[in-house]
């Protein structure tokens, strides 16, 4: 159902991102190469994580999605809790979530068995990547500088994500590539 192309070595930033095979929520298959050419960013989540409900409770993701979306960058959100654990939920139920959510995902990506969350070295939910239309990883890590769980927050926070893609954008190259994600863990099946 889920294939990494490179599963044993973790995305490296200024690197090829690691070519995937998924299962969308609606039932297609989407292959990253398949998306050549585009911005791409990759949300690990899990709606039952206290950080991932802070970022859409608040509307700071989906406002995020909305605006990179606009600008013809494909968010992928991808869900790589394995089957019995939390956050894992099945392709009607991903959607169900996002519409109650405001959320506006390009698409969701069913990773139950965690290939790409492992091949991606997916941490945390939230986890962000972002993938520049050369298939090369430049950004990796938290949606922001403040690891709380509280929406207050938000407004404080160096907006690690949104600077990257303005970044990126502008054609400059991402200033801080690398930061530190905050989250629930991925629950990762054994």
């Amino acid at each position: 159902m889920v294939a990494a192309g490179v599963a044993h070595a973790q995305a490296q930033i200024d690197q090829p991102a690691p070519a995937f095979s998924a299962t969308t929520a609606d039932g297609k298959t989407l292959t990253l190469d398949s998306l050549n050419g585009k911005t791409v960013v990759l949300e690990w989540t899990n709606h039952d994580c206290p950080y991932v409900k802070k970022h859409y409770g608040s509307g700071n993701i989906p406002a995020l999605q909305k605006d990179a979306t606009g600008k013809g960058v494909v968010w992928l959100q991808v869900i790589s809790s394995a089957p019995g654990q939390q956050g894992y939920v099945d392709g009607p139920t991903a959607i169900k979530l996002n519409q109650e959510r405001g959320a506006a995902p390009t698409n969701t990506l069913l990773d139950p068995s965690g290939q790409i969350g492992k091949a991606y070295g997916a941490q945390t939910s939230p986890h962000l990547f972002i993938i520049n239309p050369q298939g090369v990883l430049v950004y990796k890590g938290g949606i922001d500088s403040i690891a709380t769980a509280k929406v207050d927050d938000i407004a404080k926070a160096d907006p690690y994500v949104k600077t990257a893609l303005r970044e990126l954008a502008a054609g400059k190259k991402v200033t801080q590539a690398n930061t530190r994600p905050y989250g629930c863990s991925i629950k990762y099946g054994s």
